[in-house]
């Protein structure tokens, strides 16, 4: 796999994990209308495979007797929708004569409330905004998620962490050196000044030798 692909497929987990964990979070806060998780633009490299994801919330289980869910494509936000994949009665299917033939396929998982999508091979004409629908009965509420779709010819390259590495280093050595001198500084100023008391007694040892010797001198007979 070539690094650009590695790098497409590690920002399309990304983006499913943060999905999963908006899933997870609004799950566990309680529910009152559905909310569709989608990421706001995807950028996918021209001849590769991406992953379009779109998951849901709702307070129901889904009731796949009923339940509905569409992708549709558009060249700009002003352009007609063109549905390429629905689910009804129970199948999921790709439209035959659709602009993206069978290089669109379903990925998700709708026990997990996953309607996402993989376009392979993908084109320079495959850019522009995917809509996610979701109808989920009894829920009154159409589920709509907007995705805007870019085609690049080569991705930005990786950050390189070895730039922030080294200043990070830099940093942590001169905060290192700067304690350790804070340390020998107060370590000197503590030394020297046990040898100022240590001084000063002997200073006053001295003083009061000659004054003994001078008081035992006048108790002399």
């Amino acid at each position: 796999m070539s690094p650009a692909a590695q790098e497409e497929r590690r920002r399309t987990g990304v983006q499913l994990g943060s999905a999963a964990l908006l899933l997870l979070l609004l799950s566990l806060s309680g529910c009152s209308s559905m909310d569709v998780l989608v990421p706001s633009y995807i950028n996918a490299l021209n001849g590769t495979t991406a992953t379009i994801p779109c998951t849901f919330t709702s307070c129901y289980k889904i009731d796949l007797t009923k339940f509905g869910m569409n992708w549709t494509y558009q060249e700009t936000h002003n352009d007609t929708e063109e549905k390429f994949m629905h689910y009804h009665r129970k199948r999921m299917q790709a439209l035959p004569l659709n602009r993206f033939g069978d290089r669109v396929v379903f990925s998700g998982n709708l026990n997990k409330n996953d309607l996402s999508i993989t376009l392979s091979d993908v084109h320079l004409e495959d850019e522009g905004i995917y809509n996610c629908y979701v109808n989920n009965p009894p829920d009154r509420i159409l589920g709509h998620g907007v995705i805007r779709f870019n085609v690049v010819t080569e991705l930005p390259p990786p950050r390189d962490s070895t730039i922030a590495v080294a200043i990070g280093a830099s940093v942590g050595g001169a905060l290192a050196l700067l304690i350790l001198s804070m340390v020998v500084v107060k370590c000197l100023r503590r030394h020297r000044k046990q040898e100022l008391i240590s001084e000063e007694k002997m200073e006053e040892e001295g003083k009061l030798e000659p004054e003994a010797v001078a008081e035992e001198g006048t108790k002399l007979p």
